[in-house]
């Protein structure tokens, strides 16, 4: 940072640009961090529906699907907190793109196949009705966005308040950048 001869420190004109980019991550964090805790949350409840969403994609064995089923609502409640802790950031997202990734082919593959199902993401799950629509289109291109996030986290910092940023765990993933630190290093990345 300069300095003026009146002593005020002169920023940088990327520093803002930085620490907007910040902002960013963390709104991306717990978009995708809330989306799959509270997709995780609600199906943990009520297994069975769980487990019924994943084998009417008819993608897996019956005993496949039954274990995804069970595992799928703690994986995501666990990856979402993560998330929103900003704590194993990098990976967590690494984990919340294979899943949107795993949840884009699902959906396609229905909708290629003719499968008139709910996609089960946030609870119920199994075929619908004639005369409902699948939405398919609208949950691709909401799970595209949810990737989008992620790819964003994996590629920036952790963004502000993270706990990689507290613990000493996050290191500068844009070379020639430190992790988005403020001027008076106040605020938590």
């Amino acid at each position: 940072m300069v300095q003026l001869a009146s002593g005020r420190p002169v920023s940088h004109p990327l520093q803002s640009v930085v620490k907007a980019l910040s902002w960013v991550t963390t709104l991306a964090r717990l978009v995708l961090g809330i989306s799959l805790f509270v997709a995780g949350a609600i199906k943990i409840g009520a297994p069975a529906v769980s487990v019924q969403a994943v084998k009417a994609y008819q993608l897996l064995p019956d005993a496949m699907a039954t274990v995804v089923g069970h595992g799928l609502p703690i994986a995501e409640i666990i990856v979402g907190i993560l998330l929103v802790l900003g704590l194993l950031t990098r990976p967590s997202a690494i984990v919340g793109g294979v899943l949107m990734v795993a949840f884009i082919i699902g959906i396609s593959s229905a909708w290629a196949r003719g499968l008139r199902i709910d996609c089960g993401c946030f609870g119920g799950g199994g075929t619908v009705g004639a005369d409902q629509d699948p939405g398919y289109i609208w949950e691709l291109l909401r799970d595209a966005g949810y990737l989008i996030c992620a790819a964003w986290i994996i590629y920036r910092p952790p963004g502000r308040f993270a706990m990689d940023s507290a613990l000493g765990l996050s290191g500068s993933r844009d070379p020639g950048t430190a992790d988005d630190d403020d001027d008076d290093g106040s605020d938590m990345d």
